[in-house]
């Protein structure tokens, strides 16, 4: 094996790992994307929630309990 045809072949298999590496990385982006989007709706529903719940609270009168 002549110089040239053993830097073809290092370059080949380091050509291998990056569409591997590639790849592995796309699957981790799309997951992470999928659970920002979770996070993302959860929080909204939370917010929603403590804005019932504040709500609320503003409802009660702000008074001493008779046993006071």
């Amino acid at each position: 094996m002549d110089a040239t045809e053993e830097r073809f072949a290092r370059l080949e298999t380091k050509l291998v790992y990056l569409e591997d590496f590639l790849e592995k990385l796309q699957l981790v982006t799309v997951e992470h994307s999928d659970m920002i989007a979770r996070l993302k709706a959860e929080n909204h529903a939370l917010r929603q929630k403590m804005g019932e719940l504040s709500d609320a609270v503003q409802d009660i009168p702000n008074v001493r309990p008779p046993h006071y």
